[in-house]
């Protein structure tokens, strides 16, 4: 199994130099993310952070009455724990897995221990790549909660679809309208009419929980300046994600 993972996959991980990555690849642990599983729930004290390869991660925020929205989506682009290195302790939203594969996982300690280690070294890229990661990680929160108050729900359909297309490495996804709906903070109805106007625009394909991608590029005309706003800050601030070692367009990770 582990011949066909790397840590490398994530973006973050891949980006450091041999001398820091060295520091961390001992410790990290490939550990499987079935879809639905709960990584913290608000007001945990996080023990590991994670680091996606092939999954997605949602951070939800549950109001009083148990309703849920999705505020951030976390894959190979990032880091799951950033309270860890951000003095907050616990955490105030739940993170799930919504798009089941593989993350790499770290105790909270070691990764204190090599972001310290970083700050102190007159190079260390991990101290400021994270800082960076979590600043644009703010960016995407932000622009989610402009998106849910002032676009259309076709456009943050839009928005969704795309950030999650850039977190796989296919373009075809598994979810049903009532998980969309739950992630979106909308009633299924809604997600049902949206869904429905960019299948008929050729842009999607939409049969029984599965959604193909047909057309990117008019999934990018029609969404909302949220999307790009999050994106532009991401490819600012991040490291550019690794080249594919083979084509992969055909996988489809299962929610």
């Amino acid at each position: 199994m582990t011949d066909l993972h790397s840590p490398r996959q994530n973006h973050l991980l891949d980006a450091l130099p041999a001398t820091e990555y060295e520091h961390l690849s001992p410790h990290l642990k490939l550990v499987p993310m079935p879809f639905g599983s709960v990584l913290y729930e608000p007001g945990d004290e996080l023990d590991h952070a994670y680091f996606p390869t092939t999954c997605i991660v949602s951070k939800q925020y549950i109001v009083e009455n148990g309703a849920s929205s999705e505020i951030a989506v976390v894959g190979k682009e990032g880091i799951i724990g950033v309270s860890l290195f951000m003095g907050g302790g616990a955490m105030p939203d739940r993170a799930v897995v919504r798009s089941e594969g593989y993350a790499y996982r770290l105790r909270g300690h070691l990764l204190m221990q090599e972001f310290n280690r970083s700050w102190r070294a007159r190079n260390g890229v991990l101290h400021n790549m994270l800082l960076n990661y979590t600043q644009a990680l703010i960016t995407q929160m932000a622009l989610t909660a402009v998106c849910n108050r002032h676009h259309s729900l076709d456009q943050q359909l839009c928005r969704w679809l795309l950030l999650s297309l850039d977190r796989l490495a296919s373009n075809e996804l598994i979810m049903t309208q009532e998980l969309i709906a739950n992630m979106l903070g909308v009633r299924r109805e809604g997600v049902t009419e949206a869904a429905g106007k960019l299948q008929r625009a050729g842009l999607i394909n939409y049969s029984r929980g599965h959604i193909t991608v047909l057309d990117r590029p008019g999934l990018e005309a029609r969404v909302c300046e949220c999307y790009s706003v999050v994106k532009t800050e991401f490819d600012r601030l991040l490291p550019k994600a690794p080249p594919l070692d083979e084509p992969v367009r055909n996988l489809v990770y299962r929610a």
